[in-house]
């Protein structure tokens, strides 16, 4: 009876490259997510989330060179972790696409980070100008002519709004898509005679950082009609990176809309009761 011989079941070697590739992608992912709760939750301040920021990014980067790294040695000696270096590719790039994005986005808009709908007369930051001018953050005087002109090149829809309604409504309306927009209002102030000027100061947040950006909104008399201008201005960093003209714009299309749907809607009607015809008196 013949004897059959079984050669034990012999694997290649997991790539170390590889494992190292997966490894530093998962711990972007962790430092970034970090860094993204110690600037919402103000655990730090903005500076050192930043460096961890940056770090995530630097290590996710690493983390791409190490993997095709991977992928040489994989290719020459045949050991496995395939899987390894695709999962880690997937992960860097989910973690620096975005950052990516803005990247270029600071490349190609001017580095202001103050826009206004009045850069003659800005809505001013009084009760907000206690929060700024520290350290590290902006100041709440308005940039100048310099940042106007940056603005009007970039930004030329940002422009004053004018509304076919009475300023207190219009201040109303304002007030209430504040509001809706779950923004931290640090100061109110409705359009009272004489002067009929309603002021409303709010701190608005960018929507994956975090980062504190200011809002000031005033609403004047223009006769029967009103007029809204609209200041957004970035706490931090030089350069806003488009966040504050696109929420002014956001904000104008929004309360255009909510006067448009205000003046369409229709009058309730309040029912009427049906007339009873007069009783008849019965004749003895």
């Amino acid at each position: 009876m013949a004897r059959r011989f079984s050669a034990p079941y012999q694997t290649e070697p997991v790539s170390s490259l590889a494992s190292w590739a997966r490894n530093l992608a998962v711990f972007s992912v962790v430092a970034v997510l970090v860094s993204i709760l110690i600037v919402r939750f103000g655990f730090l301040e903005v500076k050192p989330a930043l460096t961890t920021f940056f770090g995530a990014l630097g290590c996710a980067g690493l983390s791409i060179l190490v993997g095709l790294a991977a992928f040489v040695a994989i290719w020459r000696n045949g050991s496995r972790g395939m899987s390894r270096i695709l999962l880690a590719m997937l992960i860097d790039v989910m973690v620096l696409a975005y950052p990516a994005y803005l990247g270029l986005q600071y490349r190609k808009l001017p580095h202001i980070h103050d826009i206004t709908t009045d850069p003659i007369d800005p809505p001013g930051f009084d009760a907000l100008a206690r929060l700024r001018g520290g350290d590290g953050t902006n100041t709440a005087v308005y940039t100048g002519l310099y940042a106007a002109e940056q603005q009007r090149l970039a930004y030329p829809d940002v422009e004053p709004i004018d509304l076919e309604i009475p300023v207190q409504r219009a201040y109303e309306i304002a007030r209430q898509l504040v509001g809706r927009r779950k923004w931290l209002i640090i100061d109110e102030r409705p359009p009272l005679p004489p002067r009929r000027i309603g002021h409303i100061e709010a701190v608005a947040r960018t929507p994956i950082m975090g980062f504190r950006e200011d809002v000031s909104i005033r609403v004047v008399a223009d006769g029967d009609d009103s007029r809204i201008d609209i200041r957004s201005s970035s706490r931090y960093f030089e350069s806003d990176l488009g966040s504050n003209a696109a929420r002014i714009l956001k904000f104008a299309e929004d309360l255009n809309s909510a006067v448009d749907n205000a003046n369409q809607r229709p009058a309730v009607k309040k029912p009427q009761l049906p007339i009873k015809p007069p009783a008849k008196t019965v004749k003895k």
